[in-house]
Formats: structure tokens, C-alpha cells, sequence
């Protein structure tokens, strides 16, 4: 998490406004961001658990009957029923992420993020306790709506506390704690998975994660802007006191109410008003691009199947469970790096620098997989190799802790004006839900019939989104979220859709 190191001068705030980091933003932001950790814990645990024996042989018995030689290292868990029990929590994800900005504008962000974590508990609860694979698919349904709740509420509310200045540091701890999750799970996967029953307890401790966040978050207030687009001012004024550190909010207050009562005046629905012409460049990079593309970098999908990955590839069980683990502590420590430089360098130097490091990695593990294995998959990969393949992913995994990580869910809470925020970070969820849904349903079957050129495949779509960002994505390092309108009026593309617009200045003054 953020601390007054770890972001550089930006430029000056609106009048009124104070950047100060206070012990009550800060804890306040430690909760909001505990949010990540059942996302991350899940997508450690799912992968984890698919390599273990009793699990499969429980409820997955085809792909145990599979793993006998002779084989193809590749299309040993190659089982759609499989990546179903993988892939399920991102549709109910999809669906929640598009409720909760309504109910986001009903019962505030604060109170969506409690029903995120209660709804995950059921399901954990569910998981640990299954009997077959109906009971496993049902409790992956209210992990997607505990998810789907937390990732729609939990970035926004982020953006929307942390003094401007320090917003990408304070954002940052989202992907952190996403980090964390996705290391504790590896770990727990390791120490569980030599007993009979150690699938159960992997799945069913996802309650301890669901615990400490929503306990968490009955100690927080909402964000101010929540609050203030509800009608509850002295409430918010109150908020912004204990945030700021100072009793002179007024300023900072007005704004909030200004932006409130345009956004009523217009009376328009979000869900259309989003696809007017003069937001269109937040549409096409906050709700579209950015969430799309940060699942085209292949992350989640080596993440959910790093255990079964590096099995594949030459490492025993065990082995494969500790490489998942290096994978999940080496992209944590990349979060920090991100946390200290993005309001020092910016988004765009980290976007691209990271996007480069991730396509050399990749093809670098196409290369190794091809020279070793042979194009049939049938040949058979020296321990020095596997090693060679574990670094080439860690320093993959690193790229994207610093860039693509904590980013995808910077941009989109910090671009969009208030009226269409909760609705375009709804929009963003779910693209990103489902893009998942698709890659996770298929990447073992991918894997099976393309090979090392799977890894070929997310090269190339990183390469196009560092081309793609480079070009379209202006810098917004610093700028309040009242004035990140302006970074589109002087980009070379994007003016011709914002220029000459009566109604900008006013939806998007806050």
C-alpha cells in the first residue's frame, strides 16, 4: 500500500483541494483495497486444486485416466467439465458487475463491497463442502457475485477517496492485495495438497479472505462522491473531514454537489449516456480496451493453471506448486514497484515498458517449449529447461505486476465522469468477465491443439495493446479526477470528439 514516499510532485490540485496523505485515508484505502484479496485467492486456489489427485478423482476422474504414458505433455488437462469449474465464476461475474452500478447508486459503493463479501463466503462455504459437481459449479456462481460486487465498487471507491496527487499509488493496492490472495492460496495449496481432503480445505478457507474484507468494511464510511449523489451531504461533508485531515472542505464539497446536480438535471440514463459521441474515448479505453486487453496479456490464465502449467512442462507436483508460488511473490513484489513509480513516471511509461518486457518473456517461452518438446508436444524437457521456462514466466509475471496489472484498474476509475463512473466501470468488469470466461474455457484446449504457440497467441495481442496505448492513452499522472477531462481536448485523436462540446465542462466538472 501507498505511503508519502512513494509518489512524486504531479501538478498542483484544484484550489481548495489538499493532496495530503492522512492515517485515516490510508487505513481507509488498506480496507477498500482488501477487496482484491478474494478475487486473488481464488484465482490461485482454482488452479491449485485441479492438480490435485483426490479432487480429480472425485469429481474430474477423465483427466486422472489421462495423465498415464504415454502422452502429450500439453493435453494432459485438456477437459472442458474441468475448466468449467474454472471458468463458471466469470459469467456470474459478468452479471453482477453490470447490477452493481445500479445498486451502487442505491445503496452506495461501500455497502456493494459488504454484499460482495457475504455473497463469497456463501460460496466458499458451498465449495469446501461439495459433493459433486453441481454443488462446485453452484458455489463458483456466488464467488462470480461476490467478485463481480467487489471489483465494480471496491477500484472506484479507491479513486474516489485518495487525494489526487497520490491517486496511482493509493490504486496500486488494489492489484496488491489481488497479489496477496493469489500468493496465500498458492501457499495453502502447497500445505494442503498432500492430504485426502486438502482440496476441501483449500476451497472452503476462501472464507477467511471474505471475512477480513467485509469485517473490514463495516468499519469505512463511503466515498464522499457515493454519498453526495445520494443526498446525504452533511454525512459526506463529514467523510471528507476525516479523510482530508482538515475541517476546510468546502471547496472540495461544492464540486461533489456541482457534478451531483448536473448529473440530475440531465436526468439521462448512464447506460446510454456513455455512448454519446463526446465520451467516446472513455468508452473505447476505460470500458473496452483497457479491460479487454489486460486479459489478452494471458495473466489470469497462467494464473489459474500455473500449477497444471509448469506440471506440463517437467516439474512434479510439488515442484509445480512452489513455481506457482515464486510466480505469485515475484509478481507481488512488481505491484510495489508500480506503487512507487506511477505517480513518479507515469501510466503510459509503465504500460509500455511492461507491455515489452511481457512479449520478449513470451516468445522466449515459445522458443524454449518448441526447441524442447518438438511441435507434436511429445518430446521431453530437461529440469534446466523448466527452470528456464519458470524464469522467462517470473520476469512475464513481473512486466505485468507493474504495468497491465494495477493499471486496468486505474484507468477506468479515474477517467470517467461522475454521472457514468459506476457505469463505465460496470462496463469494464464485464468485458473483462467475460473475455476471462472465454480464455479460461478454452486455454487448455488451446494449449492441447496450439502447443508452445499459445504463448505465441498473448505475445501478439501484447504487442498490439503497447502499440495501441502508446498511441491512443493520454497521460493522467496526477491530474485531479474533475479535470482528467481535459488530457482528451489536447490528445491528437481524441479532440475531434470532444472539441466543440456544449455540455463537457459541466458533466464534467466535479
Amino acid at each position: 500500500m501507498a505511503v508519502g514516499g512513494f509518489a512524486a510532485d504531479g501538478p498542483p490540485a484544484v484550489a481548495g483541494i489538499d493532496g495530503k496523505i492522512t492515517v485515516s485515508v490510508v487505513i481507509t484505502c488498506i480496507v477498500a483495497a482488501s477487496c482484491g484479496l478474494i478475487f486473488g485467492y481464488d484465482i490461485g486456489i482454482s488452479g491449485g486444486v485441479t492438480t490435485m489427485a483426490p479432487f480429480l478423482n472425485k469429481f474430474f476422474p477423465e483427466v486422472l485416466r489421462k495423465g498415464g504414458p504415454p502422452k502429450n505433455i500439453y493435453c494432459v488437462y485438456d477437459s472442458q467439465v474441468l475448466t468449467a469449474f474454472t471458468s463458471s465464476l466469470y459469467i456470474a461475474g459478468l452479471a453482477a458487475s453490470l447490477v452493481a452500478s445500479r445498486l451502487a447508486k442505491t445503496i452506495g459503493r461501500r455497502n456493494v463491497m459488504l454484499l460482495g463479501g457475504c455473497t463469497f463466503f456463501a460460496g466458499s462455504a458451498i465449495n469446501g463442502g461439495a459433493v459433486n459437481v453441481a454443488m462446485l459449479i453452484l458455489g463458483r456462481i456466488l464467488l462470480g457475485f461476490g467478485v463481480g460486487f467487489t471489483n465494480q465498487s471496491a477500484p472506484i471507491y479507491l479513486s474516489e477517496i485518495a487525494p489526487p496527487k497520490w491517486r496511482g499509488a493509493f490504486s496500486t493496492g488494489f492489484q496488491f492485495f489481488i497479489g496477496i490472495g493469489v500468493v496465500a492460496s498458492n501457499c495453502i495449496n502447497y500445505a494442503t495438497a498432500k492430504h485426502s481432503w486438502g482440496w476441501r480445505l483449500s476451497l472452503g478457507l476462501a472464507i477467511v479472505p471474505a471475512t477480513i474484507m467485509t469485517i473490514g468494511t463495516l468499519f469505512i464510511s463511503d466515498s464522499p462522491t457515493s454519498l453526495v449523489g445520494r443526498n446525504k451531504v452533511d454525512q459526506a461533508r463529514k467523510s471528507l473531514v476525516k479523510i482530508r485531515g482538515k475541517d476546510d472542505i468546502e471547496a472540495e464539497l461544492a464540486l461533489l454537489i456541482k457534478a451531483s446536480e448536473v448529473a440530475r438535471a440531465l436526468n439521462e440514463e448512464p447506460f446510454v449516456t456513455i455512448f454519446q459521441r463526446q465520451y467516446r474515448p472513455q468508452l473505447l479505453i476505460g470500458a473496452l480496451a483497457v479491460p479487454f486487453f489486460q486479459q489478452l496479456t494471458g495473466i489470469n490464465i497462467i494464473a489459474f493453471y500455473a500449477p497444471v502449467l509448469f506440471q506440463s512442462v517437467g516439474f512434479g507436483n510439488d515442484s509445480a506448486l512452489i513455481a506457482a508460488i515464486i510466480l505469485g511473490l515475484v509478481n507481488l513484489g512488481s505491484i510495489l514497484v508500480s506503487t512507487y513509480m506511477v505517480d513518479r513516471h507515469g501510466r503510459r511509461f509503465l504500460f509500455i515498458q511492461g507491455g515489452i518486457q511481457m512479449v520478449i518473456c513470451l516468445v522466449g517461452v515459445a522458443i524454449v517449449l518448441g526447441v524442447t518438446t518438438g511441435t507434436d508436444g511429445n518430446g521431453h524437457i530437461s529440469k534446466s529447461y523448466a527452470i528456464l521456462v519458470l524464469v522467462l514466466m517470473c520476469l512475464y509475471a513481473a512486466g505485468f505486476g507493474w504495468s497491465w496489472g494495477p493499471l486496468s484498474w486505474l484507468i477506468p476509475s479515474e477517467i470517467f465522469p461522475m454521472k457514468i463512473r459506476p457505469t463505465g466501470q460496470s462496463m469494464g468488469l464485464a468485458v473483462n468477465f467475460a473475455t476471462t470466461f472465454v480464455l479460461s474455457q478454452t486455454f487448455l484446449t488451446m494449449l492441447c491443439h496450439f502447443k508452445f504457440a499459445t504463448f505465441l497467441f498473448y505475445s501478439g495481442w501484447i504487442l498490439v495493446m503497447t502499440i495501441f496505448v502508446t498511441l491512443f492513452l493520454p497521460e493522467t499522472k496526477g491530474i485531479p479526477l474533475d479535470q482528467v477531462y481535459t488530457v482528451w481536448a489536447k490528445h491528437w485523436y481524441w479532440r475531434r470528439f470532444v472539441e466543440g462540446s456544449p455540455k463537457v465542462d459541466a458533466d464534467e466538472n466535479e
